[in-house]
């Protein structure tokens, strides 16, 4: 799952490619927001871990990963 996630006063978003589903990263943001959590922490797929701190979440977008094309020809 590709997560993007927007920090205030930064002009570049993260994304970051999780293992996790929709259900258990929407419970994490959640958490983060009303305040259960004072942070949003986010495994990625290749075992690192990404921590934002709640008060400075702008955004978080879930979706599906976009496959790459390779080639010139589109069909």
């Amino acid at each position: 799952m590709e997560v993007r996630i927007g920090v205030q006063h930064v002009a570049r978003e993260l994304v970051i490619e999780s293992p996790e589903d929709t259900d258990a990263i929407t419970t994490a943001v959640s958490a983060a927001l009303t305040g259960e959590s004072k942070i949003l922490s986010i495994d990625d797929d290749k075992g690192r871990r990404v921590v934002v701190p709640a008060e400075k979440l702008a955004y978080v977008e879930l979706g599906e990963p976009g496959t790459r094309r390779v080639g010139f020809g589109a069909l």
